[in-house]
């Protein structure tokens, strides 16, 4: 019987006992180590680190994509006593030196594998490619020590950083119910690093002594190429965000069948495309996972078959993971009846340990109830415990959203809006289901005045890219010449709303359809056709940018298809995302050989 309690005391486990047994694999560039060679270089990464002043407890961060390299350093800093804070490449600059600044994190561990991350000045860079292996001991470690810290999402306006101890992840990792992992088994990584579902993917298959395989996105693989891959690596089990899993269950039912287990988690699953998944070839398993970050990835799962969703229209999150209370509670923090929506509170040890420098927030948000050891979370989601004993998610209490899997504080994304000193107020709000869910803006210029209505909306890009990541940028600006007030005085937002259909956007008149503009016609008519189709929008410009129109890598997917259906163009859905303009990606297209 193992006496582990340190996520790393499990993984040495499977050193002992298999050491050369594969722990981690990049199909594509062919690297990979075994358990042996990953605690050896990790243990040097641990040693490094306690070499230049690193303490047990400490915040590490990591600038790496998913990489083997990425697996050698998360270990290494957990061997060094410390916590990793995993950085999100895709972030801007300004909002990287914020989080930096709050986790109080003076070190960073990067590798070749890290990119273009744009880090501040003044930080201790370590590189994992310059560094051998080794090996060091840190005395005290209990499971309550951090493990690594999450940012989300904030409603003050800056990002806030979860605090996970070794505990929490145990708890996830260790005899899971909603997945189960042996020896042997291999669990495909294609999460990014920054956000949780990486904890599931490495820890609870490092932990089983099993083999991580390093995944690309499909914003990085045509979907076919991906299918091809996940079956050539003979994946045991796979996790995929909502908004992935409805877009391959709609381009590819069967894509799944090799599976023993996969894993949807991060929005409301669309029943329709779990019955179109179970009525072709389905995995062994499939799963809804349901949890925020504070409670550890998971907090609750359903098993989707046929049966458990008979008479139903829609996918419950289900019932507790192992070590786990779910409470749906009122206003005064009792219990309601069967079939009442409350409050969902989430107990057990896979709750985290609050918020990282915000002892207030974490009082709000982290409380006890009675006859319930230790704190529950109040996650802000409304849901109510069915008949059955699963239970269901309808909505929030706040303003939190989901869309394409991240969580987003629309408050966060009005502060910024404001701070850039075009507009007097701004409100966002979330319309859509799905892969065409968005986000609308409307703002309310300056008295003094400010740029023409024509020119806000990509000034407002401009500034906020530099605050926001790409997620969190309204597809759509709406200038206002007033509030619409209700009458209770406040904003009426459900007013702002009815004014979609009628409201011009603040970007002015691009061009309409069949006229996209000097971007390369007969090329760029076909392109600007294909974004007004898969964005939904009436009309494009040549200098509109994809992710500004409310593009993201499922509709990058769908464009990149149809563009080489259509045109016969090789292009990948990374160019579709990452050119600049219609106009830029139009010429790109017509200096390409066609795709043979």
């Amino acid at each position: 019987m193992s006496r582990a309690s340190l996520i790393h005391e499990f993984v040495a486990n499977w050193v002992d006992r298999r050491p050369t047994s594969i722990a981690v694999r990049d199909p594509l560039s062919g690297e990979q180590l075994n358990y042996g060679e990953l605690w050896d270089r990790a243990g040097g990464l641990a040693a490094a680190l306690v070499e230049v002043g690193v303490r047990r407890t400490d915040v590490v961060a990591v600038a790496q994509d998913r990489s083997v390299g990425l697996v050698v350093t998360l270990l290494g800093v957990l061997r060094a006593g410390a916590a990793y804070l995993p950085l999100d490449s895709m972030a801007p600059p300004t909002r990287l030196a914020g989080i930096l600044q709050d986790a109080g994190a003076g070190v960073v561990v990067r590798s070749r594998s890290g990119g273009s991350l744009g880090l501040p000045p003044g930080l201790r860079v370590l590189n994992l490619d310059e560094l051998g292996g080794g090996t060091t001991e840190v005395a005290g470690q209990t499971p309550d020590d951090p493990a690594y810290v999450a940012f989300t999402s904030g409603s003050t306006g800056r990002p806030k950083g979860v605090v996970v101890p070794h505990r929490a992840v145990r708890r996830l990792a260790v005899a899971p119910l909603f997945c189960t992992v042996e020896p042997g088994y291999r669990v495909g990584n294609g999460a990014n690093p920054a956000f949780d579902a990486t904890t599931f993917e490495l820890w609870n298959t490092l932990t089983a002594g099993a083999t991580v395989v390093v995944l690309p996105s499909l914003a990085e693989l045509p979907l076919a190429d991906w299918i091809t891959l996940i079956r050539d690596e003979r994946l045991d089990c796979l996790f995929l965000t909502t908004s992935l899993f409805h877009t391959v269950a709609r381009e590819r039912p069967d894509a799944f069948r090799a599976l023993r287990t996969l894993v949807v988690g991060g929005e409301q699953l669309d029943i329709r495309a779990v019955r179109r998944v179970l009525a072709a070839e389905p995995p062994g398993r499939l799963v809804n996972g349901y949890g925020p970050t504070e409670t550890t990835t998971f907090a609750a799962y359903f098993d989707c078959t046929r049966e458990s969703l008979a008479g139903m229209d829609r996918v419950p999150i289900g019932f507790p993971l192992q070590e786990t209370t779910l409470h749906v509670l009122n206003e005064r923090n009792e219990p309601v009846p069967t079939g009442t929506f409350g409050e969902l509170c989430v107990g057990g040890p896979g709750v985290a340990l609050g918020y990282l420098h915000h002892p207030e927030l974490t009082a709000r948000r982290f409380v006890r109830l009675p006859d319930t050891r230790g704190f529950v979370y109040r996650t802000g989601d409304l849901a109510r415990q069915l008949p059955s004993g699963a239970y269901e998610v309808a909505g929030r209490r706040d303003r939190q959203v989901k869309l394409r899997g991240f969580r987003i504080e629309l408050d966060e994304i009005e502060r910024a809006t404001v701070a850039t000193g075009l507009c007097d107020a701004a409100f966002v709000e979330k319309i859509g289901d799905g892969p065409a869910a968005t986000l609308i803006g409307f703002v309310l210029p300056p008295a003094a005045g400010g740029p023409p209505s024509g020119e806000l909306a990509r000034e407002l890009g401009r500034r906020l890219r530099d605050r926001l990541p790409a997620y969190m940028l309204p597809a759509r600006w709406i200038a206002l010449d007033r509030l619409p007030i209700g009458p209770t005085g406040k904003t009426d937002r459900a007013a702002l709303l009815s004014l979609l259909d009628a409201a011009p956007t603040s970007a002015g008149e691009p061009a309409g359809p069949g006229d996209a503009g000097d971007v390369g016609a007969p090329v760029g008519t076909a392109v600007a056709a294909i974004w007004r189709d898969v964005l939904a929008v009436p009309r494009v410009a040549p200098e509109d940018n994809f992710v500004e129109l409310g593009g993201n890598s499922i509709l990058a997917m769908q464009v990149a298809a149809r563009i080489r259906q259509n045109l016969g163009c090789r292009v990948e859905p990374a160019d579709v995302l990452l050119t600049d303009t219609l106009a830029g990606l139009a010429a790109r297209l017509e200096a390409a050989s066609p795709a043979r």
